[in-house]
């Protein structure tokens, strides 16, 4: 285990990778902020939970993270965000932090006012969603939810980096199946930006949104001068193991020194 003491890091957090840009992004908005990155591999995916279970995830993780002391959490993921932060805002002492499908900002993009939330299973499905969007819409477009968590395990294992072909085929056949009016899609899984070359080869009419600026926005109130330490730790299960993650992690040309919890 690392013995770097961290000062009011910023913690961040989802199932895998996919936390890592937001994570990064915090570090270079805020130099000398500590932060802490947490890839929960041995609960990949978050999206395939119910409410249940991933609330008891949420709030398993989110003690672990506490014991760094840490300035305030960040999910980085849209699934917990939208179905359980309001239960775990009330339930932690800790700032918790959550990201969002930006359904009014694609809207406002759209010339259309026809956009498409694409989400992990869970999250599409969800009631918690649906009344997120009809909150956000307020009426003045159409907004069409699509599971793309066929999409997130093409990134979680690595297929987006060793085989492009078959991952702009599933790209595209997942484009395929929008409405043909719509015109701006929200990447609304944060494994979903490292697929962003593939989406716009696939879709190059169409405009994809990232939440992860709303996310860095939203933790400048909480930034603590520190070190400019990042750490990382890593969890992992068969099938996600820590090897797969640091040979992943080579390909994308990260060098992070990794702590296994």
């Amino acid at each position: 285990m690392n013995n770097v003491t961290l000062n009011r890091p910023i913690a961040v957090f989802d199932a895998g990778i996919g936390s890592y840009a937001i994570a990064r992004k915090i570090a270079d908005r805020f130099p000398g902020q500590d932060v802490l990155y947490f890839a929960d591999r041995a609960s990949f995916p978050y999206g395939g939970k119910g409410r249940t279970e991933l609330l008891a995830v949420m709030r398993r993780t989110i003690e672990r993270l506490e014991s760094f002391g840490p300035a305030a959490i960040v999910i980085a993921s849209n699934a917990p965000s939208v179905m359980v932060l309001d239960d775990l805002k009330d339930w932690s002492p800790t700032p918790i932090i959550g990201v969002f499908p930006p359904v009014r900002r694609a809207l406002d993009t759209s010339v259309t006012k026809r956009i498409t939330v694409l989400g992990v299973a869970s999250l599409i499905s969800s009631s918690e969603i649906r009344g997120y969007v009809g909150r956000e819409s307020a009426g003045q477009g159409n907004v069409d939810l699509v599971s793309a968590s066929d999409l997130v395990e093409l990134v979680e294992n690595s297929k987006f980096l060793t085989d492009p072909e078959t991952t702009l085929a599933a790209v595209r056949a997942k484009l395929g199946t929008l409405h043909p009016d719509t015109d701006v899609a929200t990447l609304s899984s944060t494994h979903l930006p490292w697929l962003l070359r593939y989406f716009e080869q696939a879709g190059p009419r169409l405009r994809f949104l990232d939440p992860a600026d709303d996310v860095v926005a939203a933790v400048g109130s909480y930034a603590t001068p520190g070190s400019g330490t990042f750490r990382t730790l890593v969890s992992e299960r068969e099938g996600y193991d820590l090897g797969d993650f640091q040979r992943m992690l080579a390909r994308l040309g990260l060098d992070l020194t990794i702590e296994r919890v």
